[in-house]
């Protein structure tokens, strides 16, 4: 199967997986195949299969994951196919879903890829019902869906569970006060995205680091000379400091060491600055710093949309560059609880940067709704959003977030000397 056949026949989505420190650790990756053939069920789910298996060496999304692991998901019929064994070992978690029967062959097959040295999940466990007791003593990560349960359910479901010695991950979780009760009811792996909340944090100010950043962002965009831009962070060393270690970090592919912003400006360039300063805007003030999981989201965010950018508009730099500050600035309202149309009043932004982010309308509006579908897994979403933008493939949209997740992964990984 050609690279350009295989990436095509997928759509991608991924959601994050945080542990109690609220790091990142794993993504839970959503695959669709797009070729829907009821006529021949069979040869669309092994289709389906080689092309998830082929996506890890042609998307280049092994690479994507860094140290984290993807977690996939196994229905029956892709559980007894040959493919799923192309699959590397030590990346992926194979999430057994909920629609699969505990039969005989079921647990034989897990026995199988247990042995083979896959790491086995089981998916949307809301109770114990007993035909599944074996089942659930081949996997080594149980998923718990916290909504439909209340407190105590929730409560006696984990004290049933925890002396079995599984790895408790709760899904959908949407609060902060949610993840400290799992977290105290012995739960260690956590999804959802209760950390990008605004409810979270609202009515949070930016601090005087950030106030620093954004009108350093206005300075780049008005292309102000390099003189100004040393002036605005002379009375903010701490924010240099962050920069100059972030714009050493591995993810610059700069090979130099950087040692002042005039070295950076003429090393990096504007643009690779300005996307610095951008990301800055997230890690400073942040207790978690670069790794935490809202700059990885935006991180990834931005470049997907900036890479997707270049794809319409070849060459067009103006429209990547709006495309990836888009990206960035469309999660600031999850960082300081505010309404974004607040956020963007006192920067000048142009109309259809503006437009995009209060309306989500024109070119770089269409852009964000894929990069939110695919973060959602909201597939359906993200079909329809890459059918109206002539240019763009599931093939396109799925390496190039693929590329973003490489590039925001390294951000986090300072190089020793940094």
């Amino acid at each position: 199967m050609s690279h350009a056949t295989a990436a095509d026949r997928i759509f991608l989505g991924r959601q994050p997986i945080l542990d109690s420190d609220q790091q990142v650790v794993a993504y839970e990756l959503l695959f669709r195949n797009s070729c829907h053939n009821a006529a021949a069920v069979t040869d669309g789910l092994q289709a389906t299969a080689i092309v998830i298996a082929n996506a890890f060496t042609e998307l280049g999304i092994e690479a994507a994951l860094g140290c984290h692991r993807g977690f996939i998901n196994v229905d029956e019929h892709f559980l007894f196919s040959d493919m799923l064994e192309l699959l590397p070992r030590h990346a992926v978690v194979l999430e057994i879903l909920e629609t699969v029967p505990p039969t005989p062959a079921v647990i034989d097959r897990c026995k199988a890829l247990r042995a083979a040295g896959f790491t086995l999940a089981l998916d949307d466990v809301i109770q114990l019902a007993p035909e599944y007791a074996e089942l659930l003593a081949l996997v080594d990560i149980v998923k718990v869906d916290i909504q439909p349960l209340s407190r105590v359910e929730l409560m006696q479901l984990t004290m049933k569970l925890k002396p079995m010695g599984k790895q408790l991950l709760a899904e959908k979780v949407d609060s902060r006060e949610q993840m400290e009760q799992c977290r105290k009811l012995g739960f260690s792996l956590f999804q959802g995205y209760y950390f990008a909340k605004p409810t979270i944090i609202a009515g949070r100010k930016l601090d005087h680091s950030q106030q620093s950043l954004m009108k350093l962002m206005g300075l780049l965009l008005s292309d102000a000379d390099t003189a100004a831009l040393e002036a605005a962070l002379k009375p903010d060393p701490a924010l240099t400091v962050n920069l100059l270690r972030m714009t050493n970090s591995v993810g610059s592919g700069c090979p130099e060491r950087i040692h002042s912003l005039n070295h950076a400006i003429t090393a990096l360039g504007r643009r690779q600055l300005q996307r610095w300063l951008q990301l800055l805007v997230f890690s400073s003030g942040q207790p978690a710093g670069p790794g935490n999981p809202l700059l990885l989201l935006a991180a990834t965010r931005g470049r997907m949309m900036e890479l997707l950018a270049e794809e319409l508009s070849p060459g067009d730099t103006t429209l990547a560059d709006q495309a990836f500050m888009a990206g960035i600035m469309s999660l600031m309202p999850a960082l300081v609880g505010l309404p974004i149309a607040d956020i963007v009043a006192p920067l000048g932004l142009g109309s259809e940067l503006r437009d995009a982010l209060c309306e989500g309308s024109g070119r770089i509006g269409s852009l964000l709704h894929i990069a939110e579908h695919g973060e959602n897994g909201d597939l359906d979403g993200l079909a329809a959003t890459i059918a109206e933008l002539p240019g763009l493939t599931p093939g396109i949209v799925n390496q190039a977030q693929a590329l973003a997740l490489q590039w925001a992964n390294r951000i986090g990984q300072e190089s020793p000397a940094a």
